[in-house]
């Protein structure tokens, strides 16, 4: 790991407001791009919800998402939103294989096409696949190379730090952000905008890393979801719900998805650790930015885990409180 340069570290109090009362658990450094710094994960021991602290400041954690960054990339999107040549039945196969494969389509509240706002939009293959669903999407996106890449597809995209953004005047059916919360450094605020955006009874649609799952709890430093430091919180379900809740939302529902390419890589990181294969190490690392039929082949046991709540991966359904 490279620990050439040095790294702006800013202490953080507990987002929930607790008083300072910490446990430390780990620390840990930057496994996906090997850049520069050691991180500390600490646990709050009034909420419970986990935190990285010190972190880099907002400034600094640029350098953490270069732009060979997995969801900054172009992706491989088979059809635009304009496109009218394909049979209904193909159009139809294709929605129910999306569904069935897509961690992210499956977790989606079943509703008539709306408006949909997804926050940290990437190079845009979720918006182009929702548009093509019949969505009306617009997509925030804090990269200007990925945003780009989005607007190439025709869709709206606003560039910039979500506490920065303004969306004059509109409401949105969804608000989607696919594990988007754990990298913002001040989630509330994000999750109050957030609420400025949605119409009375919309849905707010999050993913976010599972930490109570058995994959942290084994893993440890090896849990690929872990992602230091660019994930800054690292939630369980009930601290979930109680961040959600300061957020001025009200968690209705939680799925665990059914995708285990996160535990896939992590078998490469655990590979890793005891010095074997590693070309083998390598492709598994890859595996969860890597466009392939794996989820397809993966499904059984992915459904299976999910089942009973194993996946590493969950999505939380909210409501405004108001």
């Amino acid at each position: 790991m490279n620990s050439e340069a040095s790294v702006d570290l800013e202490a953080v109090d507990c987002p929930q407001g607790c008083r300072r009362d910490d446990e430390f658990v780990l620390t840990g450094g930057d496994r996906l791009h090997r850049l520069a710094g050691e991180f500390a994960v600490s646990r709050c021991r009034t909420c419970g919800l986990m935190r990285t602290e010190p972190r880099p400041s907002l400034e600094a954690m640029r350098r953490y998402y270069p732009d060979e960054y997995g969801p900054h990339q172009a992706v491989h999107v088979g059809h635009s939103p304009s496109t009218t040549d394909r049979p209904r039945w193909r159009r139809a196969l294709g929605s129910l294989m999306w569904r069935v494969a897509d961690s992210k389509a499956e977790s989606l509240p079943r509703m008539m096409p709306g408006r949909l706002l997804e926050i940290g939009c990437g190079s845009g293959s979720f918006l182009n696949r929702m548009a093509l669903e019949g969505w009306d999407v617009e997509g925030i996106e804090v990269s200007e190379r990925a945003a780009a890449r989005a607007r190439a597809l025709g869709h709206r995209v606003h560039v910039g730090n979500l506490a920065d953004i303004v969306i004059p005047d509109k409401r949105f059916d969804v608000v989607v952000g696919w594990m988007v919360l754990e990298h913002l450094h001040d989630p509330v605020a994000a999750l109050h905008r957030m609420r400025s955006w949605i119409r009375p009874g919309g849905w707010l649609v999050l993913s976010v890393p599972d930490a109570g799952a058995l994959g942290f709890k084994l893993l440890r430093g090896a849990w690929y979801d872990l992602d230091l430091p660019r994930h800054l919180y690292h939630f369980d379900r009930r601290t979930l719900r109680d961040l959600l809740e300061k957020g001025g939302w009200r968690a209705r529902r939680f799925v665990t998805q059914r995708s285990i390419l996160s535990l896939v890589a992590s078998a490469g990181y655990v590979l890793d650790d005891l010095g074997l294969a590693p070309g083998v190490a390598r492709r598994l690392k890859n595996a969860p930015e890597r466009p392939s039929r794996l989820p397809l082949l993966l499904f059984p046991a992915a459904f299976a885990l999910s089942l009973v709540g194993q996946t590493g991966r969950v999505v939380v359904w909210a409501q405004s409180r108001d």
